[in-house]
């Protein structure tokens, strides 16, 4: 159910825990596209880091973010749908994922990037990676939750569809295909999707 011939990119944003894997596939499927987890992007320093309980500097985060852009607009040059899973925690580094729209004019927010914030209050996020540590799961500690909190910024100008991350998944992921559409017919006039 590809809904763009040009090709597109739905960043879903968020914290640590806040499941921007899990929805970010079960989008990629229900959407017939592919599905890209930015953590497996991280060069091994900035993944030594963080499971040291080191938060990433932009020294560390921008030439990562650089190489998602690349990837993003391989992507979109050819035409495809791309859903990322992606903390995407500031305004800037959101600025970067959106350049990879070859059309994107700078602070426009007017891009075929998008964004969806996977949001949750601090204690359903800590009880999540706390889970996910006992398991093994992810390289991330729980230690390092506060210090994306605090560095999470959003302007209310961008445009960014905020998601309740303690719904269930399926209801999650149809919110953002009803928003994901809705978006797309009012910036096109297309109701065939």
């Amino acid at each position: 159910m590809a809904f763009d011939q040009k090709g597109r990119v739905v960043v879903i944003m968020g914290v640590s825990g806040a499941g921007k894997s899990t929805i970010g596939d079960m989008l990629a499927k229900v959407l017939n596209c592919s599905f890209l987890d930015a953590d497996d992007f991280h060069p091994l320093s900035n993944k030594e880091k963080m499971s040291q309980g080191i938060p990433l500097s932009d020294e560390d985060r921008i030439p990562w973010l650089e190489t998602l852009r690349g990837v993003l607009k391989d992507k979109l040059d050819n035409g495809k749908t791309v859903i990322l899973g992606c903390s995407s925690l500031q305004k800037h580094y959101r600025e970067i994922l959106r350049s990879a729209d070859a059309d994107y004019m700078h602070g426009s927010y007017a891009s075929t990037v998008q964004f969806v914030l996977l949001d949750a209050k601090a204690d359903v996020l800590a009880a999540r990676l706390e889970k996910r540590a006992a398991e093994g799961k992810h390289f991330m500690p729980a230690t390092l939750l506060q210090s994306q909190l605090e560095s999470l910024h959003i302007d209310e100008g961008e445009g960014i569809f905020k998601v309740d991350a303690t719904l269930s998944p399926l209801i999650i992921v149809s919110k953002i295909q009803t928003f994901l559409f809705s978006d797309f017919e009012q910036a096109t006039g297309n109701r065939d999707c």
